[in-house]
């Protein structure tokens, strides 16, 4: 059984940035794909950032380019995923959701479809 645990939310001024972790355990993440989604009260949950874990490949969306960076670290034992999230603005508050889904080859998935498994979720709150 796969299992996501976030962390690293909290509260930020505008401009400033917080660093997302995702701690997964339970299979090989050789042939999957991780990424951040995120969803703010009364939207729905729009995908963020993703991770192909074999090949490193990642993709954003357009409202975070050039401000988050996602990453993975397959050395480490929990397979840990991080959110780099800089330059942070008020629009980016929402709770923070780490996903797991197949993928082959180098493909990024970016549907909410495409993942299978999901984190808890971590509060993230940007003041103006």
């Amino acid at each position: 059984q796969v299992q996501l645990v976030e962390s690293g939310g909290g509260l930020v001024q505008a401009g400033g940035s917080l660093r997302l972790s995702c701690a997964a355990s339970g299979r090989t993440f050789s042939t999957y794909a991780m990424g951040w989604f995120r969803q703010a009260p009364g939207k729905e949950r729009d995908f963020v950032a993703g991770i192909n874990w074999r090949s490193g490949r990642t993709y954003y969306a357009d409202s975070v380019k050039g401000r988050f960076t996602i990453s993975r670290d397959k050395d480490n034992p929990k397979n840990m995923v991080y959110l780099q999230m800089n330059s942070l603005k008020p629009e980016d508050t929402a709770v923070y959701y780490c996903a797991a889904g197949p993928s082959r080859s180098d493909y990024v998935p970016r549907g909410y479809n495409e993942y299978d498994r999901w984190g808890q979720g971590t509060q993230v709150t940007v003041s103006s």
